[in-house]
């Protein structure tokens, strides 16, 4: 039974030497189904997203989590879409990331959605840093999410993490399964940087 972890190579190939949590990141979607994630740890990730810079140290983001087996997680797999319920039911814990787009005061907060990402990627980074990995959802009823959590109308979900150990590829459906074994591809700094003359 081939892991997740088995395909390889999972690393970066990078141009330049960057830290081990981030050339070894992935986002798989063969999870281990019986591995658990702690509380404690959860804490960990959710501490190291609380430090994420804001503007004006804001802190626009909140988060709901659930751990596989609650009622909460079932919640979150009901409202994926597409694929996306077709793996993540193997996860550990799923995660919502919700932007507070509005302050106390009725005041709109343009950048709450980005630092919002500041704060998943450090998440993220530091599941990494602790042996885990995460998978970030996009497919997914917002309103289904908002109603299950009583969301009230300045809170917007963002997207859903997976959570969890590597698991069994061939647990997959073929079409993720190509996926998942498929070499990982960046476009190169040339094609992402706009260089002057």
């Amino acid at each position: 039974m081939p892991l997740a972890s088995d395909i390889a190579p999972r690393f970066a190939q990078t141009d330049a030497p960057l830290i081990g949590a981030l050339v070894e990141r992935w986002s798989p979607r063969a999870y281990d189904r019986d591995a658990v994630v702690s509380p404690d740890v959860v804490d960990v990730l959710l501490e190291a997203a609380r430090w994420a810079p804001s503007a004006n140290n804001s802190q626009p983001w909140r988060f709901v989590v659930a751990h596989r087996g609650s009622s909460e997680f079932t919640a979150i797999h009901d409202a994926l879409m597409g694929f996306n319920q077709a793996w993540a039911d193997s996860a550990a814990v799923l995660i919502v990331n919700i932007a507070e787009t509005t302050d106390a005061e009725g005041r709109e907060r343009p950048w709450a959605t980005y630092d919002l990402g500041q704060a998943v990627a450090h998440l993220s980074v530091q599941a990494q840093h602790e042996g885990l990995h995460t998978h970030q959802m996009g497919g997914f009823d917002g309103e289904a999410l908002k109603a299950a959590f009583s969301l009230g109308e300045t809170l917007k979900v963002v997207s859903v993490i997976a959570l969890g150990v590597p698991g069994d590829v061939d647990a997959l459906p073929d079409a993720l399964r190509e996926r998942e074994v498929a070499p990982r591809q960046r476009l190169t700094l040339d094609e992402l940087v706009l260089r002057s003359a």
